[in-house]
């Protein structure tokens, strides 16, 4: 084999692992890219010459001789919602682990969209996951259908063809419900989240479950934004809730930063409680008691599993990472519950008798 050294900073190529181990550039392709058998003394100069030379073959150009792209695809609702950052930053340090690139999607939170979005990513990418969809059964039982590596992420689905890895929503809520049962809250409002969510309805399952705790819980339609959490917050006030829960963080801080507006003390007047624990804190000056699984965890674990389906075919059984109870500051005791002074506008004011719960 010749020996060929390269100068510093200059760029080895697969001419150059070729005049090295004494082949043809097509051979050394052959070879890295194992499409068809070579000679196995010409396979072993042409590894050794890569060895020697440092060559880095390029993961792309190999996927596509195997009829691959080298490429993970992955479709998120909100690119904008802070929970995302952390599973995708994971997802790309296990696709780039693996000589894999990651293409990212957006379905703006709309199920009309997302099955075309799939099917775009399909064309694309050698695996798809898709977190938190909000698509019916039947969509995805579709897409499934097709034979196409593909995760769901933050959903569980009994009974289809596709692996799966989420957060333990119904337990997360759990947590919650028993946390505001312990400090003595009787009445709790919910905020709930988009209507198509999997993970909205198991909170709500879990919330109905919570009777079991004494809870009595009224649930208010909202969405998974501050915005949201903010323009739905008054609406809180005539449940005659002690206590606040929501669907994400997102809606508890928005709906703290209404509180206060209205003159409503968290937690003394109402205790909130979000979900997620995304780390935005300082945007209400508060500690938000919530519930937490490590998004880098969940990114992972669900890129590992795409991996697993690309390259062995394996389908292994649904995954649920618990969740843990983060108390913070903005839980307590039940206070007086906060009232309307006028229909559906004004000021929040107090109104209570010793810190009870009002029959309103």
């Amino acid at each position: 084999m010749r020996n060929l050294r390269q100068g510093r900073g200059s760029r080895v190529t697969i001419s150059d692992v070729g005049a090295a181990a004494g082949v043809s550039a097509s051979t050394v392709s052959r070879v890295l890219n194992g499409t068809t058998k070579v000679d196995p003394a010409l396979a072993a100069r042409v590894h050794d010459a890569v060895t020697q030379l440092g060559y880095r073959p390029n993961a792309a150009a190999q996927g596509l001789a195997r009829g691959e792209w080298g490429t993970i695809g992955v479709l998120v609702p909100d690119l904008a919602n802070p929970y995302f950052p952390g599973v995708l930053k994971a997802v790309s340090a296990v696709a780039r682990s693996h000589g894999r690139r990651v293409m990212v999607m957006e379905s703006d939170d709309d199920p009309t969209i997302e099955h075309d979005l799939v099917e775009d990513l399909m064309r694309s990418c050698d695996g798809v996951l898709l977190a938190s969809s909000r698509l019916e059964r039947a969509d995805l039982a579709v897409l499934t259908g097709r034979g196409h590596p593909l995760v769901l992420l933050n959903r569980i689905v009994p009974g289809l063809a596709a692996p799966a890895v989420s957060a333990d929503f119904f337990g997360g809520m759990m947590l919650i419900c028993g946390h505001l049962a312990q400090l003595g809250h009787r009445r709790v409002a919910y905020l709930s989240g988009p209507e198509v969510s999997w993970a909205n309805s198991e909170r709500i399952r879990a919330l109905e479950a919570a009777k079991a705790f004494g809870l009595s819980v009224t649930i208010l339609p909202c969405g998974a934004t501050s915005q949201c959490g903010y323009e739905a917050a008054a609406a809180v006030a005539g449940t005659g809730a002690t206590a606040l829960t929501t669907y994400n963080d997102l809606v508890a801080l928005g709906a703290v930063t209404r509180m206060r507006e209205l003159g409503v003390r968290v937690p003394g007047e109402l205790s909130v409680v979000g979900f997620d624990d995304i780390a935005l804190d300082h945007v209400a000056h508060t500690g938000l008691t919530t519930v937490s699984v490590p998004q880098g965890q969940l990114g992972r674990q669900a890129a590992e599993m795409l991996v697993a389906l690309m390259t062995e075919g394996h389908d292994g059984a649904p995954v649920t990472l618990p969740m843990e109870l983060q108390v913070r500051d903005s839980s307590a005791p039940p206070g007086v519950p906060a009232v309307l002074t006028s229909e559906g506008a004004g000021v929040l004011t107090s109104e209570g008798d010793g810190g009870k719960p009002s029959s309103g």
